[in-house]
């Protein structure tokens, strides 16, 4: 077979179709391969027409399309199946090839793969790809790790591909080495699922104490999307709320199971933020709220729990509840992304990646699940200050946090009183709090693990460690 191809895909289901489709459609000669060579075919059958494809049955003619350095991507389910096209195609490339892994593999697994391929001379990719299928053929958000070698053969193809951002550039960047791209993309999951359990919170709070119906809450939403809220999960989210189930003429909403999935990329996110003692609480409560609400029989089993019914408001009562809840959604969803962005710092210290947060938060303002409008604000942020602590340190998050303080409280408060689950604000808070408390009661906790096990601790007024005789005359001796 002569190689003419500038890309390979293998793994044809939905997103690997696409992502070859993309390719195709933006100039470049595709190859494609499946396990199952009749998907292979059945691409090119029905979407031949938006570019040119190189259909390949075996993996070997799937190499020997590929014009050198060859750059094959892989679009496989993460884990075992990943490994089992590596071990397949890697004897078949030659020193300089790139493998790119677009799947939501774990970053360790990229580490590991990307350190053996390395000795053989060939490039490893993880890349994070979001925003599902549509994006993957339209345009998505797309991180990269790697070498930057590997970047120079790569990266202008991607940019060709990736989400263009209101201003024009591609949703795209060299993010690090190894697994920083993977690294990248799971906090990403993270903050997803912090910004969708908030958006959740805000409907339940809208409803069961502002008394709104789904379609009136649907076109709250629309007016939030409209300002500092503009985001893709807002906007989805009045859309969802909107539609009327056809078979019973109900709300939509009301006729699905309360009971949501997760494939497991937030629950890293949260047990990688434990690794590297990242707190990120507002996270941890959207992945836990998940799981309970899983937990159909222990629901169940719980229903005749006392406490409080929601009173529903009047609704000129109910329109300025809904405004305070915008101020704690907006306030709460600054938190998640401040949690996700220390986790990306954290990690980058931890592993020694040189990650420019501006830029990531650059290139998640197009094709991305979590592209809101106030990443930009975000990206200036850490461009004015590359080594920002905390994005609730830059002066207009923390004016907005300000201004928003009180009706962010009003509305944790009335959700506690009137019995509505509200973890993630809750948490956001509580966060917030802790942040900026002068003293936190670590210290009782610190002096509580030396009663009982001798830890030590340190005092505020000496350096060193110290250990009390709890046991003896309660003396002090340095630890």
């Amino acid at each position: 077979m002569t190689a003419s191809a500038q890309i390979g895909v293998t793994g044809l289901a939905v997103m690997g179709r696409n992502l070859a489709r993309n390719f195709a459609r933006n100039g470049y000669t595709v190859a494609v391969h499946n396990r199952t060579a009749a998907k292979t075919r059945a691409l090119v059958e029905e979407f031949g027409d938006e570019g040119a494809f190189v259909a390949a049955e075996s993996a070997r003619e799937f190499v020997d399309a590929l014009e050198r350095p060859r750059r094959l991507v892989i679009m496989v389910k993460a884990g075992d199946p990943t490994d089992a096209v590596i071990e397949e195609f890697a004897p078949l490339l030659e020193p300089g090839d790139v493998i790119i892994d677009g799947g939501n593999a774990h970053f360790a697994d990229t580490r590991r793969r990307e350190q053996s391929l390395r000795e053989q001379g060939i490039h490893f990719v993880g890349t994070g790809v979001s925003g599902g299928e549509e994006g993957a053929l339209n345009g998505p958000s797309i991180m990269p790790g790697g070498s930057a070698e590997s970047y120079a053969s790569l990266g202008p193809m991607l940019e060709r591909i990736a989400a263009k951002a209101p201003d024009g550039s591609p949703c795209v960047a060299h993010i690090g080495p190894d697994g920083a791209g993977h690294f990248v993309k799971m906090v990403h999951n993270g903050i997803e699922y912090a910004d969708m359990q908030l958006i959740g919170e805000a409907y339940q709070l809208l409803r069961d104490v502002g008394g709104y119906e789904p379609a009136e809450i649907a076109e709250v939403f629309r007016t939030w999307n409209t300002g500092r809220l503009d985001s893709y999960l807002i906007e989805i989210t009045a859309e969802v709320l909107s539609h009327v189930d056809a078979a019973t003429g109900k709300p939509f909403v009301d006729v699905v199971q309360d009971r949501a999935e997760q494939k497991g990329t937030g629950r890293w996110t949260v047990q990688i933020a434990l690794d590297l003692g990242v707190p990120v609480s507002g996270i941890a409560e959207a992945v836990f709220a998940r799981s309970l609400s899983g937990h159909a029989e222990l629901r169940a089993a719980s229903r005749d729990l006392p406490g409080p019914a929601p009173a529903r408001l009047d609704p000129e009562a109910a329109k300025a509840f809904a405004d305070k809840v915008e101020q704690a959604l907006y306030a709460s969803k600054i938190v998640s992304y401040t949690q996700g962005f220390h986790e990306i710092a954290g990690g980058a210290a931890e592993y020694d990646w040189d990650i420019d947060q501006g830029e990531v938060a650059a290139i998640w303002r197009a094709g991305c699940i979590i592209r809101a409008a106030f990443l930009d604000r975000i990206r200036s942020a850490y461009d004015a200050d590359p080594a920002l602590p905390s994005l609730l340190s830059d002066p207009g998050f923390a004016k907005e946090i300000t201004e928003a303080q009180p009706d962010w409280r009003d509305v944790i408060s009335t959700a506690v009183t009137q019995g509505v689950p509200t973890p993630g604000f809750s948490a956001a808070l509580a966060y917030y709090d802790a942040l900026r408390a002068e003293r936190l009661p670590a210290a009782l906790t610190q002096g509580q693990r030396d009663f009982f096990g001798a830890h030590t601790y340190r005092r505020i007024d000496r350096e060193g460690s110290f250990h009390t005789l709890w046991s003896g005359d309660r003396s002090e001796v340095e630890g």
